[in-house]
C-alpha cells in the first residue's frame, strides 16, 4: 500500500510544527512538572561576566521518521519496480538526514552563560535560555535542585 505524497508531506509539517512548539526545558523560567512544589537551595550573588552562547538543538528521532517518510514517498515515484523501490530506500535515507537536521535546527537556541560570584566568594558559571537579559555587576539568585541551577533576578 502506498502513502500518498500530500499525506507524507502534512504528516511532516504535524510533526515539525510538535517540534517547534515544545516547551524549552533550558530557560531560566521554565520548570518541569517534577520540580514543581520542590524545595530549591537559594544563593545569593553578583554577575561577573555574561557571555553569549548557542544550545544545540535537540534530536528526539521525529524529524528523522517525517523526513524519512516524505523521502521514502518521492522517492518511490522515480522510475517503476525495482527503480522505484531503489529510489524509496534512497529518498528514505536522504529524507531521514535531512529531517533530523531541520530539527536540530528548529530546537537550536540562543543561550547566555552567566558567570556569578556568590557571597561566599566562590565562582559558578550557569548556561540557560537567552530569555532573561542579564549585566555585569547586578545581584542575582541562582535556585538550585534536583541536578537544575537556574539564574533569576
Amino acid at each position: 500500500m502506498k502513502i500518498s505524497a500530500s499525506l507524507a508531506i502534512a504528516s511532516a509539517l504535524a510533526a515539525i510544527a510538535v517540534i517547534a512548539g515544545c516547551a524549552s526545558a533550558s530557560s531560566g523560567s521554565a520548570y518541569s512538572s517534577g520540580q514543581a512544589r520542590q524545595e530549591q537551595t537559594v544563593r545569593m550573588g553578583v554577575v561577573e561576566s555574561v557571555r553569549q552562547v548557542n544550545i544545540e538543538g535537540s534530536s528526539s528521532g521525529v524529524g528523522t521518521v517525517a523526513g524519512g517518510l516524505v523521502g521514502g514517498v518521492a522517492g518511490s515515484n522515480i522510475g517503476g519496480g525495482k527503480g522505484g523501490t531503489i529510489g524509496s530506500i534512497l529518498g528514505a535515507v536522504a529524507g531521514g538526514v535531512a529531517g533530523n537536521t531541520i530539527e536540530k535546527g528548529v530546537t537550536k537556541k540562543q543561550g547566555l552563560e552567566i558567570t556569578v560570584k556568590l557571597d561566599n566568594g566562590e565562582l559558578r558559571a550557569i548556561t540557560q535560555e537567552a530569555d532573561e537579559t542579564f549585566r555585569q555587576g547586578e545581584r542575582v539568585r541562582l535556585l538550585s535542585g534536583g541536578g537544575v541551577t537556574r539564574v533569576t533576578h
